[in-house]
C-alpha cells in the first residue's frame, strides 16, 4: 500500500486499529507489557520513512552546497582518484574516453556511474559547451552499453544532477544509470 494512500486514509485506519487494541499492548498494573505486538501501523511506517527522507534530503542538500563551493578549485575529485586507480571501484565498463563503475550508495539494484576520463572543464552539465558534444554523446552511448551489460536494457533511467540545487555532490560530470526495479514518476 502506498504512503499517499495511507496518508489519505490513515486517520480512519488508525482509529480502527486503536479500537481493536492492535497498537496498545496490554499492561499489568506495574506497567510491564504482557505482549509486544510486532505490528507497525502503516501510517506510522510511512511517517517514519518520510522523516528519514527529510533528514537525508537535508544532509544531501548541505553536502551539495559544500561541494559547490569547491567546484572550480581545480583540485582532483574523488572520480579523478578512481580513474587513476588511487581509490578502488568495481568497474563495469571502460574505454578510452569513459569509465563506468558501481555507486557505493546504490539507489536501485543496479546503480552505475558513468564518467568522462578527462573533465576538460565539464564539471557539470550546466557548463557544457559546443566542444563537449562528442563526449556527451559518448557518455549516453556508454550508459546504454552499461544497461546491456547489467541486463536492464529493457528498462533503465539515466540521471544527471547539475549544480547544487539538483544536489550534485561531485563536480566531475557523471551520469547515474539506474535499473533493476520499477521506476516511479515523477523522479524527484
Amino acid at each position: 500500500m502506498s504512503c499517499q494512500y495511507m496518508a489519505a486514509f490513515g486517520s480512519s485506519l488508525l482509529r480502527s486499529s486503536i479500537t481493536f487494541g492492535v497498537l496498545s499492548p496490554l499492561k499489568r498494573p506495574n506497567s510491564i507489557p504482557l505482549f509486544q505486538s510486532s505490528f507497525q501501523h502503516p501510517v506510522r511506517q510511512c511517517a517514519r520513512r518520510a522523516m528519514s527522507r527529510v533528514s537525508a534530503t537535508h544532509d544531501d542538500e548541505a553536502a551539495a552546497r559544500a561541494a559547490a563551493t569547491e567546484a572550480n578549485s581545480g583540485a582532483p575529485t574523488i572520480f579523478d582518484k578512481i580513474i587513476s586507480k588511487e581509490i578502488p571501484s568495481t568497474i563495469v565498463y571502460e574505454d578510452e574516453k569513459v569509465l563506468a563503475f558501481r555507486d557505493i550508495n546504490p539507489q536501485a539494484p543496479v546503480h552505475v556511474l558513468v564518467i568522462p576520463k578527462f573533465r576538460d572543464g565539464l564539471t557539470e552539465l550546466g557548463k557544457a559547451e559546443p566542444r563537449h558534444e562528442d563526449i556527451l554523446g559518448h557518455l549516453l552511448h556508454a550508459s546504454k552499453i552499461v544497461a546491456e551489460k547489467e541486463g536492464i536494457v529493457d528498462g533503465f533511467r539515466v540521471v544527471i544532477n547539475s549544480g547544487a540545487t539538483a544536489c550534485q555532490s561531485v563536480y566531475h560530470l557523471h551520469l547515474h544509470v539506474l535499473g533493476g526495479r520499477q521506476m516511479k514518476w515523477p523522479p524527484g
